[in-house]
């Protein structure tokens, strides 16, 4: 099932994507790569803000233009490898808000839980972008949406890089209504939950 999945299967896309996956990548291109591959992420994953009207002047004559409807767009980078796919986000938009989430795996139960959180106190009334390189079991992008929906939000994407069929049918199957972008769908995970290919671990590709 990957029915609210987007692919973003742009050739510029997919040929960066190709060179962020080289383990031979050094890590200054893989920072560079990271944000150039976010932008058409973010592209994408926003192609559902609202607008309304906006009345100028141009150097010629008035018109009625658009601009961004409502509250600002909060962006929420998991720790610690979230942070790589901040920058483009706030390239696209420069005025969001921003918080953070950490999410750490019990040892034992394997559960995922929230160690760390900030954000806006009104985040229950702004779209919510939560952005995570990797999709591999689901299980923290899971606990942050869960997290999410405790605030009250109600209008959330998560953006991820790759993401692997478990992962996405663990999110179809858990939160249905959060659509997800990604620059690819990847093959499976491995043994000790390695997405294949991958890019390896991209905290400390990062």
């Amino acid at each position: 099932m990957t029915q609210h999945l987007t692919v973003v299967d742009h050739p510029l896309v997919q040929h960066k994507l190709t060179l962020l996956r080289d383990k031979n990548t050094s890590t200054h291109d893989f920072r560079r790569l990271l944000r150039e591959i976010g932008w058409f992420l973010g592209y994408e994953a926003l192609k559902g803000l609202k607008l309304e009207d906006k009345a100028i002047a141009t150097p010629v004559t008035e018109m009625v233009g658009a601009k961004l409807a409502g509250k600002k767009v909060t962006l929420i980078p998991i720790l610690r490898a979230g942070d790589g796919l901040l920058a483009p986000f706030l390239d696209l938009l420069p005025s969001a808000r921003v918080g953070q989430m950490g999410i750490v795996r019990d040892e034992e139960t394997l559960m995922p839980s929230v160690y760390f959180k900030k954000y806006p106190k009104d985040i229950a009334d702004r779209p919510v972008v939560i952005l995570d390189p990797m999709l591999a079991t689901a299980g923290s992008a899971i606990e942050a949406i869960n997290e999410m929906k405790r605030t009250g939000a109600t209008n959330i994407i998560f953006v991820c890089l790759v993401a692997a069929p478990e992962g996405v049918a663990n999110m179809n199957k858990t939160h249905p209504d959060v659509p997800i972008t990604a620059a690819a769908l990847d093959e499976k995970l491995n043994e000790v939950g390695y997405i294949v290919p991958g890019l390896g671990d991209a905290g400390d590709r990062i």
